[in-house]
């Protein structure tokens, strides 16, 4: 295992995968926020509001 660290530096290592851990974070927060189902932000209420609206339409 040390020398794989002879190889790579460190530092320039730990920095890209924090980076990439965060990017990958971002990136999935993103997709969960991009759904109806897990939109912390908006919460249950857009889809409620959606049935509201169509069941108005339908009677």
């Amino acid at each position: 295992m040390w020398r794989m660290w002879l190889l790579f530096d460190p530092r320039r290592t730990l920095v890209a995968l924090f980076t990439f851990l965060f990017v990958l974070a971002l990136v999935i927060h993103f997709i969960l926020l991009s759904t109806d189902r897990f939109n912390w932000l908006d919460g249950p209420r857009k889809a409620a509001a959606l049935e509201v609206q169509t069941s108005e339409m339908i009677a």
